[in-house]
């Protein structure tokens, strides 16, 4: 990681929340196609403000040092790096400490610059037919699409940790989408908190896990979707869903040549494998405190579970999504998950606030909604215990 000339090894770097204001950055001209949001397109600047020069001076260190940037997508916050340049992404493993056998996903602007990728140094690689029905219709948002690397790919090769293919994705968002334009090169990201914790989807949980480690966090507010992308390979037969997410099984199913799509991620960590994309072997989005899972239809805590946690002395936290009363009918706090995709990473860090013992989750039917699959595959890899 680039440090400055007086900075030792390890020191602790002064970390800033810099506010960020969609509207106030400029405007988005396509080239190509006024109806279509994948070609080319540039960003005609608004005269310098405030929020502009945050956005540059964000930019600025994406190009010449080491050191990653926080900023927010529609899922969740991202922690970006250079994808091209090993040091860079190194940066990104440093901050996290993340496994280094853990890929990372290629967060692209535009559908050139991911042909830019796949085409580098004569190679004739385009992105396979199968995925065109999803990216026509889901990108720009959450979803990541499994491509084969190009032999003499551009990418750093700890961005793939070792495999023959990489994940790619447009976000949704503007400012991600004027940051990756702005620096001028692909950039590897993923969730922009500590290993293992749970996802941030605001500033501040970004800043609880990662203050001293990076410099500049990028805030756009709170993030739409409230859980990562899904993850989808169309390089087997049948494609396969490698992470659920923001994009449900119900709604690949209606794209031509994914109407038999199978579930390829288990709802545990898959210890002894190579990862074929992020979330599937390490324990993930856990909180402090113990989390015990009560899965859909499971019968709900009685008042003597409860009880007894307050005759230890110990603090309860409750999540509750429909059936539960606020804290199972007892006098203790809870938090009530509203719009339970992007609640639920805030409620566990809002939990951990208050410096609970354990948290009781009543969980929801995986088919419950869109985001559904994508809660509770979160919730089981952060559960000790499942009811």
């Amino acid at each position: 990681m680039a440090m400055n000339e007086n900075e030792q090894p390890g020191a602790k770097l002064r970390t800033d929340i810099l506010p960020i204001d969609p509207t106030k950055i400029g405007k988005i001209v396509l080239r190509d196609d006024p109806e279509s949001p994948l070609g080319e397109w540039d960003v005609k600047l608004d005269v310098i403000t405030t929020d502009l020069a945050h956005m540059q001076r964000a930019a600025a260190q994406l190009k010449s040092t080491d050191i990653p940037v926080a900023f927010p997508t529609e899922t969740v916050y991202g922690l970006g790096a250079d994808a091209t340049r090993s040091t860079a992404v190194r940066g990104i493993f440093q901050a996290k400490q993340r496994p280094s056998d853990n890929p990372l996903i290629v967060h692209v602007c535009s559908i050139q610059q991911l042909k830019d990728i796949l085409c580098s140094n004569g190679s004739h690689e385009s992105i396979p037919p199968i995925y065109q029905p999803l990216v026509r219709k889901f990108w720009p948002g959450p979803l990541t699409i499994i491509l084969p690397n190009p032999k003499e790919s551009p990418l750093a090769p700890e961005v793939t940790a070792g495999l023959s293919t990489f994940g790619a994705r447009m976000p949704r968002s503007l400012l991600a989408l004027v940051l990756i334009k702005l620096a001028g090169v692909p950039l590897a990201a993923p969730s922009a908190n500590a290993s293992t914790r749970p996802s941030p989807t605001a500033a501040e949980h970004v800043k609880d896990d990662l203050d001293g480690r990076i410099e500049i966090i990028l805030d756009g507010g709170p993030c739409d979707v409230g859980v990562e992308s899904t993850v989808v390979d169309g390089l087997t037969n049948p494609p396969s869903i490698l992470r659920p997410g923001g994009i449900s099984i119900e709604q690949l199913r209606k794209c031509p040549g994914w109407e038999n799509v199978v579930i390829g991620y288990q709802d545990v960590s898959e210890k002894g494998i190579r990862p074929r994309a992020p979330g599937m072997k390490y324990r993930h989005y856990s909180p402090k405190a113990p989390v015990i899972l009560y899965e859909a239809g499971a019968k709900r805590p009685s008042a003597d579970i409860v009880r007894g946690y307050a005759h230890r002395r110990q603090r309860l936290g409750i999540i509750r999504t429909k059936f539960w009363p606020p804290a199972c009918g007892l006098p203790i706090h809870s938090t009530d998950m509203e719009g339970i995709a992007r609640g639920l990473f805030s409620a566990l860090r809002e939990l951990d606030k208050y410096g609970v013992d354990a948290i009781l989750v009543e969980g929801i039917d995986d088919d419950e909604g869109d985001s559904a699959a994508a809660v509770m595959n979160r919730l089981r890899k952060a559960a000790e215990v499942r009811v």
